[in-house]
């Protein structure tokens, strides 16, 4: 069958990658230079290389390093938590988007229970993900799950408030975000805002999301890794300078985020209050 766990083979060599026939870059923001000079080194000049990466700039970093391969964007919607016992659990709903080609090959990724949408505007995919993505630092901070954080209207305002940031410097920079769930993205903001009890109701019908769901900056700091709060939050604030567009909750999470790190405490479990500054 496909995708069958007997039919994957693991392997830490890089030379693995001279029988490939499609590459997906799945590594952090930050290490994708480096994986971008295994595959020069490594890969077959016409292997697809598919970036799944958060963010918006990897693929133009692929493109760069790699002149005249074929490099394709994407875009993972749901949460996925690592056990320690190394099985990895997916923990929200979604469907992966791939950069649509003339070769179709995102549908060479679809496998029972995995769907693939194939799109022509992968850009506006990654921004609009970068925005939902806003919320990965605010979990981190909070040493709460998602699906309790999400349930608090506090925490819900201090999401919307940067996802606002975020579309106002988005505007000013003629990007156009493209929803990763069924909501448009301006409306999001607003519907983040909701009390609790309508929230919950809306939430059940725009995304799954289980008790163990925890953002992946959550898990970063957990481990003493250096998270992609500069490719998220980060870049917020690099278009906001650019275009003079004020984003102070947006600085001021990033710089609790480096905080947190420089600490190596693991996730401060701030209050929402203590995000805002107001505690």
């Amino acid at each position: 069958m496909a995708g069958a766990p007997e039919r994957i083979v693991a392997s830490d060599n890089p030379a693995v990658m001279a029988q490939a026939g499609i590459i997906v870059v799945a590594v952090k923001s930050g290490d994708t230079a480096a994986m971008a000079n295994l595959i020069k080194d490594h890969a077959a000049d016409d292997a697809v290389i598919v970036s799944l990466q958060n963010g918006v700039g990897n693929v133009a970093l692929l493109r760069e390093m790699l002149p005249g391969r074929q490099i394709l964007g994407g875009m993972v919607p749901f949460n996925v938590v690592t056990h320690s016992d190394g099985i990895v659990h997916r923990a929200t709903s979604g469907a992966l988007v791939v950069e649509r080609d003339a070769a179709d090959t995102a549908s060479h990724f679809a496998v029972p229970g995995l769907s693939i949408t194939a799109t022509d505007d992968i850009v506006g995919v990654q921004w609009g993900k970068l925005l939902l993505n806003l919320s990965n630092a605010l979990n981190a901070l909070s040493n709460l799950p998602l699906h309790t954080q999400l349930q608090q209207r506090a925490w819900r305002r201090l999401y919307a408030d940067q996802m606002a940031e975020g579309l106002a410097v988005m505007r000013a920079a003629g990007i156009r975000p493209v929803s990763t769930t069924s909501i448009p993205a301006e409306w999001t903001p607003r519907l983040l805002r909701l009390p609790d009890g309508l929230f919950a109701v809306l939430l059940k019908y725009v995304m799954k999301i289980d008790a163990n769901a925890r953002s992946s900056m959550w898990e970063d700091l957990e481990r003493r890794r250096t998270t992609e709060i500069d490719y998220l939050q980060g870049i917020v604030v690099e278009l906001a300078t650019r275009y003079q567009i004020p984003t102070p909750l947006c600085r001021r999470v990033m710089l609790l985020i480096k905080e947190a790190e420089a600490s190596n405490s693991g996730s401060p479990g701030l209050s929402a209050q203590q995000v805002r500054g107001l505690a």
